[in-house]
């Protein structure tokens, strides 16, 4: 296995429209896991989730998060960042979320998508504190 890669060393791995898992902690110490849809931009993940879901509510009590992209396929490419998640309300949240929705629902589908939202969404921000990257490239070819 080759270990310590960067998000450079993992080319294409955050730009595929794979679900990430985001982990954030219960008010009893265990973690609850999250399939999102996510976007790399800026050195960071950035997640857009409902203004009073449960992620939003667990982050505002304790920050720290864990989200992790990983391949179904050989090589098994993966990479996990660990850190204290922000918050916000950008102005442009629409346009993240459109943004991120195309890459998962295709232009056409995924501009619908933004645009039929009626709710009040949040932008999850998780810069890198800690990252791990690896893949299996050594033992599948």
């Amino acid at each position: 296995m080759r270990k310590n890669l960067s998000a450079a060393d993992l080319t294409g791995l955050l730009e595929a429209p794979l679900l990430a898992i985001l982990a954030t902690r219960r008010t009893d110490g265990t973690v609850l896991l999250s399939p999102v849809w996510h976007e790399w931009r800026d050195g960071g993940f950035s997640v857009v989730i409902e203004a009073d879901d449960v992620k939003s509510r667990q982050v505002q009590r304790d920050p720290r998060v864990t989200l992790i992209v990983a391949e179904q396929v050989p090589p098994y490419r993966t990479f996990e960042v660990r850190g204290e998640a922000t918050l916000s309300r950008p102005a442009d949240l629409s346009t993240i979320l459109e943004r991120i929705a195309v890459r998962y629902l295709g232009a056409q589908r995924g501009r619908e998508y933004g645009a039929e939202r009626d709710w009040e969404g949040e932008l999850l921000r998780l810069s890198p504190g800690h990252t791990r990257g690896w893949d299996y490239r050594d033992e599948t070819g």
